[in-house]
């Protein structure tokens, strides 16, 4: 684990991860692709360690240093029941010994598979706000924070999706350390959730660089990104210089596409490398339909960073019946 300081001036970090997570090559699939060799690369932010691992890790550092600053003893946050974020939020909680609080909306009905059991074995306390709406949820973790506060407690709550300018910082170290492993690196391929570890990306890599792919988690991902990027870069952040594509989100962010499913068995056939159905695997799906597309080249080098999310697949009962389906059809 780093345990270094952060630098005089700057906003502390609590450290939590294991750094720097490891670059590896992708061979196989670059040559499935129609990509040289060594033209294709893994960025494993998967591997950050804490609660399973994931990119929300890399956020957390920052916005949880600046909880433990405010003087919490509760962490409370937002995202939908399988959220990636929540689950390393709960882990993050356990490791310092303080106490969290997940508010997802709608209802307790159905499974407690993927990320769910993380979050019950980390200790998480879980608020089922039947919220429709981010608004409404919102207004309903605000209340939760409230409650808290009357018992005696002191909540803070963290940002969805830990992604906040704040937050950001997180990537804005992941894009450092990519220079130092990969410095002919021309492409960072991301998935863009909550916009917060594109935002990073952007401001330490150049808007470029780095190759965005929609989920659909939000109604305007340029400009939350641009928001975040502002106070990081003194790079021209204009709407036409983020490099977003939108094509992978289908009928929405909940989904399960033909071309992710595909994304997820050629990594895994390949690589043995394994994504999860709402972030990597549309993110793999948009690295694949750009190479098609001739945005991503062979000789020039392009980096996936891969985000985690692998317990999120066995709560997605969709993933699992594609899984199933090739178990039965034998491999």
């Amino acid at each position: 684990m780093n345990t270094a300081p952060a630098a005089s001036g700057s906003p502390s970090r609590v450290p939590l991860g294991t750094w720097p997570t490891p670059v590896e090559p992708l061979p196989r699939l670059a040559a499935e692709l129609g990509l040289g060799p060594e033209d294709l690369l893994v960025k494993r932010d998967d591997l950050t360690g804490l609660g399973g691992g994931g990119n929300k890790v890399r956020k957390l550092e920052w916005t949880v240093a600046a909880a433990l600053t405010d003087g919490a003893d509760t962490l409370v946050t937002t995202g939908a029941p399988q959220s990636n974020h929540a689950r390393l939020t709960a882990a993050a909680a356990a490791r310092l010994g303080l106490a969290s609080v997940l508010v997802f909306p709608g209802t307790a009905d159905g499974s407690r598979s993927g990320n769910l059991v993380l979050d019950g074995l980390f200790g998480a306390r879980i608020v089922w706000s039947g919220a429709s709406g981010r608004e409404a949820h919102d207004r309903a973790a605000a209340d939760v924070c409230e409650r808290l506060r009357e018992e005696g407690a002191r909540p803070a709550l963290i940002p969805f999706g830990g992604s906040s300018a704040l937050g950001a910082r997180g990537y804005v170290r992941c894009g450092q350390e990519l220079l130092e492993q990969v410095p002919d690196a021309r492409t960072a391929v991301v998935a863009v959730g909550s916009g917060g570890t594109m935002a990073g990306l952007v401001a330490s890599l150049g808007t470029e660089r780095v190759l965005g792919v929609d989920t659909g988690a939000l109604d305007d991902p340029v400009g939350v990104i641009r928001s975040f990027a502002a106070g990081l870069t003194s790079e021209p952040l204009g709407p036409d210089r983020i490099r977003v594509r939108g094509d992978q989100v289908g009928a929405g962010y909940g989904t399960l596409t033909e071309p992710v499913k595909a994304a997820l068995e050629l990594a895994a056939r390949t690589e043995g490398v394994v994504l999860d159905p709402i972030y990597t695997g549309r993110a793999m799906a948009g690295l694949i339909a750009a190479v098609r597309e001739g945005a991503i080249r062979p000789g020039e080098r392009t980096v996936f960073v891969h985000t985690g999310g692998m317990a999120g697949l066995f709560g997605h009962p969709d993933a699992v019946a594609f899984g199933e389906g090739l178990v039965r059809a034998g491999g």
